[in-house]
């Protein structure tokens, strides 16, 4: 598997008109070697490609389990009596053009670089990762089954004078008890905390009246995430909460159903067609736009293409996995419409695209929820 991704990311560059790349993200050195014990804080290795070498440049701390466990690439081990420049120097004559990830590299990199190569260009390679394989597709689902075990779990914790923390101490408690770690600090927000789409979980405790309870967290599990919202409400929601959660739940419907329909008539999908059914619905019903995406891939890390946006340019297609978000977050505009105290609904869900239209990964109920 892993020797035929390589095989894919060199007919890539050599595609591109590229001499050879370097690989500097953790995600994608993952992807590529198999090996996920590097820290994504540190930079403890690369991955070095031409047309006829494939290295892993580390160091000694991890020389001997990567010649076990990547017998597909071969090791540089860099240390001070042999830097990494003397690897480059090597191969600086067959390579006029290196592709880099320039969204993951330093200044001071980026300059040694270019002290080697003449022409250093963006080339981009989680776009390989956006199309998933049956393995890797079990793994996410094995995260989202962990992340609806734990949505369970944190309602029977949400009580009067609970604080955003604790609730989320509490998913990260449980997630990791499962066996995983959480994919990203999970959000919650309560009441009018809830109309900021990526609030900073804080102290705010619930008081129980009426307010929005939104949870957003994922799980990670065998290196793979999973990603989903919820949002709740704690003692009786108003007629306007109520007719917010039922818009947010239509416009995702219907960003479903769009998708299937292009599937079962062959047409091409569109990433950005997508997001335009379910912001346009939204829009249609009096509501703000969503501020955000409609949704993202995800796979090892978070987000990871293919992005559903209006910005977007992918297309989409089978064995990709991703979200499907829509929100509506109010602040208090001071109308009558909007009247009261600001809040938000997002509801995200995981899907993968496959043959006969969308499969949902995730599986929490979205009915109205009042604890």
């Amino acid at each position: 598997m892993f020797e035929y991704r390589i095989k894919s990311l060199r007919e890539k560059f050599l595609k591109e008109k590229l001499d050879g790349v370097l690989i500097s993200s953790v995600s994608n050195i993952s992807y590529l070697s198999g090996f996920t014990n590097f820290s994504a804080l540190e930079r403890e290795a690369y991955i070095f490609l031409g047309s006829d070498f494939a290295y892993i440049i580390t160091d000694g701390r991890y020389t001997e389990a990567i010649k076990k466990q990547v017998p597909h690439l071969t090791v540089f081990e860099r240390s001070h009596k042999n830097p990494t420049k003397n690897l480059f120097k090597k191969h600086q004559k067959e390579i006029k053009q290196l592709g880099i990830e320039e969204d993951n590299l330093t200044v001071t990199e980026h300059k040694t670089l270019r002290k080697h190569f003449q022409i250093t260009k963006h080339f981009d390679v989680s776009h390989l990762r956006s199309i998933k394989t049956e393995e890797e597709i079990k793994k996410i689902e094995e995260a989202c089954r962990i992340g609806d075990l734990a949505f369970k779990f944190i309602l029977k914790k949400i009580i009067i004078g609970i604080s955003e923390k604790e609730v989320a101490g509490e998913l990260e408690n449980f997630i990791r008890r499962k066996g995983a770690v959480v994919s990203f600090p999970p959000i919650v927000a309560f009441g009018k905390n809830s109309a900021v789409p990526h609030h900073q979980t804080g102290e705010t405790k619930l008081t129980g009246n009426g307010e929005f309870v939104l949870l957003d967290f994922g799980a990670k599990h065998k290196d793979y995430c999973s990603d989903m919202t919820r949002t709740i409400f704690f003692g009786k929601p108003t007629n306007q909460q109520k007719e917010i959660y039922k818009t947010v739940l239509a416009a995702q419907q219907k960003a479903v159903d769009f998708i299937n329909s292009a599937v079962k008539s062959g047409k091409e999908i569109k990433a950005t067609d997508v997001d335009k059914v379910a912001r346009d619905y939204i829009m249609s019903k009096g509501f703000p736009t969503i501020p955000h995406s409609l949704g993202h891939g995800i796979g090892l890390e978070v987000h990871e293409h293919p992005s559903l946006s209006l910005k977007s340019k992918e297309t989409l297609k089978e064995g990709m996995v991703f979200s499907i978000e829509p929100g509506i977050y109010v602040p208090d505009f001071g109308s009558p419409r909007f009247a009261g105290e600001a809040g938000g609904v997002r509801i995200e869900d995981l899907f993968v695209l496959e043959k006969q239209g969308l499969r949902q990964l995730t599986d929490s109920p979205k009915r109205l929820f009042v604890i």
